[in-house]
């Protein structure tokens, strides 16, 4: 199994350049590893770079984690952050992945300056 990185996912959800596109696609096909931090990196793309809203984040993690050729590590807890995300959609993904993780590993509360993350389970403002 191949991992994909970060550029390689942005190529498959943005579609804008078909050849760079059909070249990650054919090389994600046959099987492909999707790290947590190129999944938060790529999540974060969408938004900031291509503008995409928390619905058309949620949906690209979710078109992951249900992909038949895409293997997502930690999907427990990528699960977890994308159900936190769609009810708090306000929030960055990358922090309730962050959080997640952190869950996972019995690491809580997760200390934040950031005042609407603070608010939620397991996370601490400081």
């Amino acid at each position: 199994m191949v991992a994909a990185d970060t550029n390689v996912l942005v190529r498959v959800f943005v579609g804008d350049d078909a050849g760079q596109v059909a070249v990650a696609e054919e090389f994600m096909e046959k099987g492909a590893w999707v790290s947590t931090l190129a999944l938060a990196e790529t999540m974060w793309v969408l938004g900031s770079t291509y503008r995409k809203g928390a619905p058309e984040i949620a949906e690209a993690v979710e078109s992951l984690l249900n992909h038949r050729d895409v293997t997502v590590e930690n999907p427990e807890a990528v699960e977890a952050a994308l159900a936190l995300f769609r009810k708090r959609p306000g929030l960055r993904f990358a922090d309730c992945l962050i959080l997640e993780l952190a869950r996972k590993a019995g690491h809580l509360p997760l200390g934040t300056f950031d005042r609407e993350f603070g608010k939620v389970a397991g996370a601490e403002r400081l």
